[in-house]
C-alpha cells in the first residue's frame, strides 16, 4: 500500500504497530536522549516559533503535525497561527478568503496552487485553522521567482516590477554561500552548469521569503507553528538563518523527521538536526 487516503486507517495503524512492540515512531532530543512528547510539547507552548521539519510524503509526520497542532491550540488558543511553505505568497488572498468562509471549497482547491498530496497531508491543517478561525500564512515565494534564481542567480530578480515584489523577501537578499544547507547542496549537484551554481541561491530565496513572511505577520506573544521539508529548518540553518539576520533573539523550537533502520537510537548522522528528531521506521508506507 503505497497511499494513505484516512487518517483513520492510519491511527489505527500506528496504534497497532505500538502495541505490537513496533513503534510507528520514537522521539528524541538533538543529543540522541529519548524523550517524552508531552516535555516537547510543553516547550513549544513558551516558544515564539516552532519549525516542523518533515518528509514530505511521510504518514507519520503528517499525522504529528496535526496532532502538534490539535495539542498547542488546547494550550495556547488564539495565540497560535499555523504558516507553511506549501503556499505561496501570492496566494494569500485566496488562502484567507477560504478561511473566512467567503468561498467554498471547491473553488479555493480549484483555484489554489495546491501540492498534489494537498487532500491528504495539508487539508486537515488548513480546515483546523478555519474551524478555530486562526491566521494561516503563504510564506513561500512563488516558485517561478525561485526558477528565474536558479537559472541566473539573483541578478535575475533586479528587473522585476514591484507588485512582484510584494510576493518575495526584501531586495537584496542575504546570502552566504558556506551556510551549511547551501555549501551541501552545492556539494551534492555534479551537473556542472551555472544553474548547479546558482540552486542554492533559489533556496535561499525561499528561506528568506519564508522568514520574512513569517515575522511580518507574527506579534509578542503569539506561536507560529510552520510546516517545511526538514532541509530548510535543520541545523538552525535555511530559514532559521535568515530569522536570526532579520530579527534575532526569538525562542524557537525545531522538529526534524529522519528514517532510521533501526529505531533503538538517534543515529550519529541524525544528531543536532533539530531540537527535536522523529524517527520513523525507514519501511513506512508513504503518502504519495
Amino acid at each position: 500500500m503505497k497511499k494513505i487516503g484516512l487518517t483513520g486507517i492510519l491511527l489505527a495503524g500506528c496504534i497497532w504497530v505500538q502495541a505490537s512492540g513496533k513503534p510507528a515512531y520514537r522521539l528524541f532530543t538533538a543529543h540522541g536522549v529519548e524523550v517524552e512528547y508531552s516535555l516537547m510539547l510543553q516547550e513549544m507552548t513558551g516558544a515564539d516559533l516552532v519549525f516542523f521539519g518533515e518528509l514530505h510524503n511521510n504518514p507519520i509526520a503528517h499525522w504529528l503535525e496535526i496532532e502538534m497542532v490539535t495539542d498547542l491550540y488546547r494550550e495556547v488558543a488564539n495565540r497560535l497561527m499555523l504558516a507553511a511553505e506549501m503556499f505561496e505568497a501570492d496566494n494569500q488572498l485566496l488562502l484567507d478568503e477560504y478561511l473566512h468562509g467567503w468561498i467554498s471549497t471547491g473553488r479555493f482547491e480549484e483555484e489554489a496552487k495546491l501540492w498534489k498530496n494537498y487532500s491528504t497531508d495539508y487539508k486537515p491543517l488548513v480546515e483546523f485553522a478555519r474551524e478555530h478561525q486562526l491566521r494561516f500564512i503563504a510564506s513561500n515565494v512563488p516558485r517561478r521567482y525561485a526558477s528565474m534564481v536558479a537559472a541566473g542567480g539573483f541578478e535575475a530578480l533586479e528587473n522585476i516590477s514591484s507588485e512582484a515584489r510584494a510576493w518575495i523577501a526584501p531586495l537584496p537578499v542575504p546570502y552566504d554561500p558556506q551556510v551549511g544547507s547551501y555549501r551541501r547542496m552545492l556539494e551534492m549537484d555534479h551537473g556542472g552548469g551555472m544553474t548547479s551554481v546558482h540552486l542554492p541561491k533559489a533556496q535561499a530565496l525561499k528561506d528568506a521569503t519564508m522568514a520574512h513572511f513569517i515575522l511580518d505577520a507574527w506579534e509578542p506573544g503569539q506561536l507560529v507553528f510552520h510546516v517545511n521539508g526538514s532541509y530548510h529548518s535543520e541545523n538552525h540553518e535555511g530559514i532559521l538563518w535568515y530569522l536570526e539576520h532579520y530579527r534575532p533573539g526569538l525562542t524557537i523550537v525545531t522538529v526534524a523527521t529522519v528514517l532510521q533502520e533501526n529505531m533503538d537510537e538517534l543515529d550519529e548522522e541524525h544528531r543536532g538536526k533539530a531540537d527535536y528528531l522523529i524517527v520513523v521506521p525507514a519501511n513506512m508506507t508513504t503518502t504519495y
